[in-house]
């Protein structure tokens, strides 16, 4: 079973409901609710969570819940829109608003799981990306001042003489530095030093 959410706003309840028994039976985290204003009035505070939204719905449309939730949630939320009346225009623009997928009604049982492991895939591979950061950050902080001269030096791909000479500090002695940033980051090669400075921006 997945641990990420996934949030269905409907506000037809046969449809809702369908959904929802679909995907828990397919051993899927699902719940329910029957608008953009009922979702955003109880939003769950996950951090990662998968969302299938309705387009035609009172009150609040799912372009609008397609809006909010970009910016409240960004990627960390992918974003499924189903509806019955479908045209090019408004695929693109949404596809342009940062939905992961469009489905036409009636779906497909098997495609629509599908699309949503798809997103749950996603958020498993962000999770893994966030957790490498947020190490990666902890290694960078235990740093002295020095190191992370090096650390910096190292990413924007200077050689052990530039680096000498831009601290004024012998090539042995950057040697001696670079051993330690290596070590302390944890990284096996300077390829893998420099994928963490990238990751780390």
């Amino acid at each position: 079973m997945s641990h990420h959410s996934v949030f269905i706003i409907d506000d037809d309840a046969a449809v809702r409901d369908s959904l929802l028994v679909l995907l828990r039976g397919e051993g899927i985290r699902a719940r329910g609710f029957c608008s953009g204003v009922d979702f955003f009035a109880n939003l769950p505070g996950d951090a990662t969570a998968c969302v299938i939204t309705d387009m035609r719905m009172p009150d609040m449309d799912g372009a609008e819940v397609v809006k909010r939730l970009m910016e409240r949630r960004g990627g960390a939320w992918p974003i499924i829109v189903i509806t019955g009346h479908a045209d090019v225009p408004m695929v693109v623009q949404m596809m342009k608003a940062g939905i992961v997928d469009f489905i036409e009604k009636p779906f497909d049982p098997p495609m629509l799981i599908e699309t949503v492991r798809g997103c749950l895939a996603r958020l498993t591979d962000l999770d893994q990306v966030q957790s490498a950061r947020a190490g990666a950050q902890l290694r960078l902080d235990r740093l002295t001042p020095r190191e992370r001269q090096v650390f910096d030096a190292l990413i924007q791909g200077a050689s052990n003489k530039d680096i000498a000479i831009t601290l004024d500090i012998s090539p042995r002695t950057v040697e001696v530095f670079r051993a330690k940033v290596m070590t302390k980051m944890e990284a096996d090669s300077l390829s893998a030093l420099v994928r963490m400075g990238l990751m780390l921006g």
